[in-house]
């Protein structure tokens, strides 16, 4: 199959998977048991204001017109306001989005290509020293409790020696001295980002440098390898330039999905070092009843993890030429 055919087909199942998703999520939020004004926004309210504001709401139309109206706002970008801050949720989306771009893709990136690297030479270097010891250290990462390491490097750096902020990811006295220029407040927020950049790394490195080490012993193993050899390659030609590729495959994978859930899966990092993403702002929308925030939240995860999929499809067809659509 081409792989303008293969797109168009993955574009195809990517929507009907994503109306599933709409209609599952309209159908959680609707049809959770009790009063949605009394639940969502304040169980005060007199009989006359409830009814109110579910009228304003659109809560009292049937559930089939709530349906279209649901689907026509989000294609239309309409998410809702947010019960809590009172603004519209496409704002907060995209103020809080950016943060957690710059967090968890420079995160995730910097350990893949570390992971990589090691466990390339992990790998080469089997049943050696330096095998053992990077793929002891490559599961201890691995197997490390995320919030109980955050907390930990917070106690360490931030409280017992102070190199880094506790939590946040500015200092107010810097951002709003007009004297501060662009590369003072960068480095600030570098300063911020530092402790949590570390923890990330800690936490993801290692399954990276586990899944190179056996993608690439495998491939090892592969005829064209023993082809190479037999023409009296370099060895060191033979692991970067034909092994490596190859058995980089199932890392792109990982990567990819990994930068899609970053959104959500970061809400534990997010949350224990307040920095101002995604991720915590999910946590804060489930924990405070704010619905159209949590919905809006959902929603773009579940379009960056559908989207990562396809990258990933697509991309195995220019890293390996063997793979055909």
């Amino acid at each position: 199959m081409e792989v303008r055919k293969f797109i168009l087909k993955r574009f195809i199942e990517i929507f009907i998977i994503f109306f599933v998703i709409l209609t599952v999520l309209f159908l959680l939020f609707r049809l959770a048991p009790g009063d949605p004004v009394t639940r969502m926004v304040d169980p005060t309210l007199t009989p006359e204001d409830s009814q109110y504001l579910i009228a304003q709401l659109g809560l009292d139309q049937p559930i089939g017109l709530q349906y279209l109206y649901y689907i026509k706002n989000f294609f239309t970008g309409n998410f809702g306001n947010s019960f809590h801050y009172g603004v519209t949720v496409s704002s907060i989306i995209w103020s809080r989005l950016p943060n957690t771009i710059i967090l968890f893709t420079t995160s995730i990136l910097l350990s893949a290509f570390v992971g990589i690297f090691l466990g390339k030479i992990a790998s080469w270097q089997k049943g050696t020293k330096t095998d053992t010891w990077m793929t002891l250290g490559a599961l201890v990462c691995h197997t490390l409790f995320l919030p109980w390491l955050a907390m930990l490097m917070i106690w360490i750096f931030g409280f017992k020696i102070g190199w880094f902020p506790l939590n946040g990811m500015i200092s107010p006295k810097i951002w709003m001295d007009p004297s501060s220029g662009f590369w003072l407040k960068s480095l600030d927020v570098l300063h911020h980002m530092i402790l949590p950049l570390a923890t990330l790394f800690l936490i993801h490195f290692g399954s990276y440098l586990l899944l190179m080490r056996s993608s690439m012993l495998d491939t090892l193993k592969e005829d064209y390898i023993l082809t190479a050899r037999a023409k009296g390659l370099e060895e060191k030609t033979i692991r970067n330039k034909h092994a490596a590729p190859n058995a980089a495959l199932p890392v792109v994978t990982s990567v990819g999905i990994s930068l899609a859930f970053s959104l959500s899966g970061g809400a534990l990092t997010e949350t224990v070092f307040s920095w101002p993403g995604i991720g915590r702002e999910l946590v804060f929308a489930v924990s405070n009843s704010d619905y159209p925030l949590a919905q809006g939240s959902f929603l773009l995860i579940a379009i960056v993890v559908l989207m990562a999929n396809l990258v990933v499809d697509v991309l195995y067809a220019y890293l390996d030429p063997r793979i055909k659509y």
